[in-house]
């Protein structure tokens, strides 16, 4: 475990940020406070509600494991559906967020209520 330490972290530092930072521009195209996004588990609720427009069942089913795979891949396609993107789009945002959430907040797509 000692030698996978320093790549865990070093992959944490990468991957944290860039999702961070790229819900906050998400939130905020959205119409939300950037803020929200950095409030843990309330960002994961604002992105299903607030963002993607879906029922708040869709948050319950985040926290059950092995449902919370099929969910949080639905929940990220139907984000991407809102900014005018396609599945396959989503499918990045549930896999790497870290690269495609900063694309989607801070690139050219627009929110589409």
């Amino acid at each position: 475990m000692d030698d996978l330490l320093p790549y865990l972290l070093v992959w944490l530092a990468v991957t944290v940020p860039g999702a961070v930072v790229g819900w906050f521009g998400t939130f905020r195209k959205a119409g939300q406070a950037g803020w929200k996004a950095l409030v843990p588990a309330y960002n994961v609720f604002v992105l299903v509600v607030d963002v993607a427009r879906l029922s708040p069942l869709w948050a319950v089913l985040l926290l059950i494991p092995g449902v919370n795979l099929v969910a949080a891949l639905l929940v990220n396609v139907e984000v991407a559906r809102r900014f005018g993107r396609s599945e396959s789009f989503g499918l990045g945002l549930a896999v790497f967020g870290f690269v495609f959430y900063p694309v989607l907040g801070f690139g050219a797509a627009r929110y589409q209520r």
